[in-house]
């Protein structure tokens, strides 16, 4: 469906802020993509963002800052979603050995399985290769990364 019919606009300023409105609108349309997706497995996207972080440190540790620097979603409190994974095991917080004052982070073995089950279950390419060729596909991700310059 086409933008204007989505958001029921008459019509924009120029094509380039259409084209904003766009990818913001795009956005948060994935983001509702990945939401109904994490439900069925109690971690919203940030958490599940976290854990594949961790997954793909493992089985070095990883740090806050690190978890920071990654996360998709630059917004949110990564301290506070470790806490909530530490809740639920499927994260574990130690002291560094090095440094006390460090705290390490590791994806439990229930995180684990819980990825692990996540990828046979979760297509998290869907909303893309639901309606893009892999041409398509290629060309979007050229062009968003020349937006961002």
């Amino acid at each position: 469906m086409q933008l204007q019919n989505e958001i029921q606009a008459s019509r924009f300023e120029s094509t380039h802020q259409q084209a904003v409105v766009n990818v913001i609108f795009t956005c948060n349309w994935c983001n509702d993509k990945f939401k109904q997706a994490m439900m069925p497995y109690n971690v919203t996207t940030q958490q599940f963002n976290v854990l594949r972080i961790l997954r793909g440190q493992y089985p070095k540790p990883s740090t806050i800052n690190l978890l920071k620097a990654r996360i998709l979603d630059k917004m949110c409190d990564a301290s506070r979603i470790v806490d909530r994974l530490v809740q639920k095991e499927l994260v574990v917080k130690e002291s560094n050995p090095i440094d006390k004052r460090a705290v390490d982070i590791l994806i439990s073995e229930k995180g684990l399985d819980l990825l692990k089950q996540m990828d046979l279950e979760v297509d998290l390419s869907a909303p893309v290769s639901s309606n893009l060729t892999d041409e398509e596909a290629e060309q979007l991700n050229y062009l968003l990364d020349k937006m961002r310059g």
